[in-house]
């Protein structure tokens, strides 16, 4: 699963898949910025049939991060 979650966050924000890494976070790359970070959460809701929450949309400030949060809505990765 957490292939298909690198794939998700490298279509999403139009970088290649070894970029996407634990370290990889929220503005540390031009394509992930306020409008990549929306496009992202549309992305993960709709690969994984989840809604994330106002709250943890704020809080997804890393891949890693972004594991432990998809967890919270049973996504295993």
């Amino acid at each position: 699963m957490e292939e298909k979650l690198r794939e998700v966050f490298a279509r999403a924000l139009d970088i290649p898949e070894e970029m996407v890494k634990d370290e990889l976070e929220f503005n540390s790359i031009p394509q992930w910025d306020s409008i990549g970070h929306l496009g992202l959460i549309a992305a993960l809701d709709e690969a994984f049939g989840i809604m994330i929450e106002t709250e943890d949309v704020i809080d997804m400030s890393s891949f890693k991060k972004a594991k432990e949060i998809l967890a919270k809505y049973g996504v295993q990765v």
